[in-house]
């Protein structure tokens, strides 16, 4: 019999085989070793990285935490390829042009990605920080190598690109520790302004939230169609801004009600007049 099948002889294919087996398959072996094992350290290093860098700045943390891990991983593909054999100039450079037709393809991602790097330089606000930005208002959960992640008061989670962030304009609301509440109240023109104004210094004087300097500022601030608006800015500590709003409202009426003063509406006096016919 034959050792020949057709054209193929099979005892040299066989060994052929054998030999690149025997040639490739510890190479195989070991890249895949290393593979796992480069991915286990690297995880763990960033963990590890995760928690000390997150205790000390939790708005850098995410971000280079991210692109630390891509990097490495890039690295550790590229070396468990030259150990299986192929050429890194060659691996290298398909990467290159790979990295280029991304880019192109990705020129907002990237345009996120240098938003994310100018955050972090500048620093217009980091993590806890609440701002108003895109339309939203909501304390900063994370800053990401492309987005910055912010929950809003009403529990939900948005997601914004850096590069919206970082080319527009944001208010950060928690940058100071102290913060003007500005409030009007109106008064009718018969009322004792000089009384209404001793009202709102008492409630601001019994108030604990009440910074007394800045000195608060009570005055009429305008002569409206149907009142005499009072003007009430008093400074009190950021977190305490909107309670204190709101309470002073409440108070307010009370102490108006109680002390005979109107707090007036918008009215119109309609006059009827009969004509008598011819």
């Amino acid at each position: 019999m034959e050792d020949l099948v057709g054209n193929i002889n099979v005892p040299e294919l066989y060994e052929q085989a054998s030999s690149l087996i025997m040639a490739y398959a510890p190479k195989l072996l070991l890249a895949i070793v290393t593979l796992v094992v480069g991915l286990w350290l690297i995880n763990r290093m960033i963990g590890v990285m995760d928690k000390k860098l997150g205790a000390k700045d939790p708005t850098l943390n995410k971000f280079l935490c991210g692109l630390i891990s891509a990097i490495l991983k890039v690295m550790l593909l590229i070396s468990v390829a030259s150990m299986i054999g192929i050429e890194t100039t060659s691996f290298i450079a398909v990467i290159g042009a790979a990295g280029l037709a991304i880019g192109l393809a990705l020129q907002g991602s990237l345009s996120n990605f240098a938003g994310g790097v100018l955050i972090l330089i500048f620093k217009p606000f980091k993590v806890g920080d609440t701002i108003e930005a895109q339309g939203f208002l909501g304390a900063v959960a994370e800053i990401q190598i492309l987005y910055t992640v912010v929950n809003t008061f009403d529990n939900r989670r948005i997601v914004i690109p850096n590069g919206s962030l970082s080319n527009a304009t944001l208010v950060n609301v928690s940058i100071y520790d102290t913060r003007r509440c500005d409030m009007t109240f109106g008064i009718h023109y018969d009322d004792d302004i000089d009384k209404a104004k001793a009202i709102l210094q008492r409630l601001f004087d019994e108030d604990e939230r009440s910074l007394k300097d800045p000195a608060p500022r009570i005055c009429v601030g305008s002569l409206g169609d149907n009142s005499v608006n009072l003007m009430f800015r008093a400074w009190v500590p950021t977190d305490d801004l909107w309670p204190y709003y709101w309470d002073m409202h409440e108070k307010v009426k009370k102490a108006f009600d109680e002390a005979g003063i109107t707090i007036p509406f918008p009215q119109r006096d309609v006059h009827v007049y009969n004509k008598a016919s011819d």
